[in-house]
């Protein structure tokens, strides 16, 4: 049986070793910078920056969405899906898409006028999801990155 839920502060430390687990399937063990401290504080601290749903069964959480509100100067109101992550052993069983629906009914009830997430390029599992449910996927926009010492050392000309 799987419940689908909203994440606690308690839940933490599991959804945390959720994200470690993604990165090692994106082949990205080492980035990882992010802490169980860094959430607690941006999920439930004086100003959170994030929510996110979590998919449990009997065996802990074994799965998590994701996601923060935005704003599109476009469109208004938007959610942006982050990160859904299934254990890699329960992959392919229905709980993706159980979290996928819980996000997008919370887009609905929020009102949100656009709901966005980004997919790998060679992630072909996800990408059949999505171009099944209907989704748009752009080649138009590139995504455009700095990291943390790019943030620091940047200064305006």
């Amino acid at each position: 049986m799987i419940n689908i839920r909203r994440g606690t502060i308690d839940d933490l430390p599991q959804v945390h070793g959720l994200i470690k687990e993604l990165a090692v399937y994106e082949k990205a063990p080492d980035e990882v910078t992010n802490t169980v401290q860094d959430m607690h504080w941006d999920g439930f601290g004086e100003n959170p920056i994030f929510k996110f749903f979590v998919a449990e069964t009997e065996e802990g959480i074994v799965g998590i969405a994701l996601y923060y509100i935005g704003y599109s100067t476009w469109k208004g109101k938007m959610l942006f899906l982050e990160d859904l992550i299934v254990t890699e052993r329960l992959r392919r069983s229905g709980i993706g898409k159980l979290l996928f629906n819980a996000v997008a009914h919370e887009a609905k009830e929020i009102g949100a006028k656009r709901m966005r997430w980004q997919v790998l390029d060679w992630n072909e599992p996800a990408i059949t999801f999505y171009k099944k449910i209907g989704a748009d996927l752009s080649s138009e926009w590139l995504n455009c990155t700095f990291n943390e010492d790019q943030i620091k050392a940047y200064r305006p000309n």
